[in-house]
């Protein structure tokens, strides 16, 4: 019997496969746990279109973050921190700094989506890497200044 699986199960397949298993296995655990459905055609043709729709839509949001990763090429930040004398930031810059910086500069970063490679402490030049997507990822400098 075919089944269309509505999440991973190990050994079986991953969300979303059409899989043949053995009638009792679909019938009294798969299908009643929620695992799956019966593969039938009308459920085939659903599948198809739920699996083109989704297509579509993570190629737009990889289209915008392409576009955003272009506009983002060459930007340089400079943030305002408060600093000792021998150049140590009292705390430190963090991800919630660099995205209101770039909301300033006109561009919308969710800020659980930038990372350091070396976490800023002292005033200087840092690098802040922006996942935009999980294929589209920009690196954008930035300057600790004292305040």
């Amino acid at each position: 019997m075919e089944v269309i699986l509505k999440q991973d199960i190990k050994k079986l397949g991953e969300k979303d496969d059409v899989v043949s298993v053995k009638p009792g296995y679909g019938r009294n655990y798969l299908i009643p746990q929620g695992f799956a459905i019966l593969a039938t055609e009308s459920a085939k043709k659903v599948l198809a279109e739920n699996i083109r729709q989704a297509q579509f839509k993570q190629d737009k949001i990889k289209k915008d973050a392409t576009e955003l990763a272009a506009k983002l090429e060459g930007l340089k930040l400079t943030i305002g921190a408060k600093a000792g004398e021998t150049g140590k930031i009292f705390g430190s810059v963090n991800s919630i700094q660099i995205a209101e910086a770039l909301r300033k500069q006109g561009f919308e970063v969710d800020r659980r989506r930038i990372t350091f490679e070396t976490e800023p402490k002292v005033l200087g030049e840092y690098v802040a890497n922006l996942n935009l997507h999980k294929e589209v990822k920009v690196q954008v400098p930035f300057v600790v200044v004292a305040e």
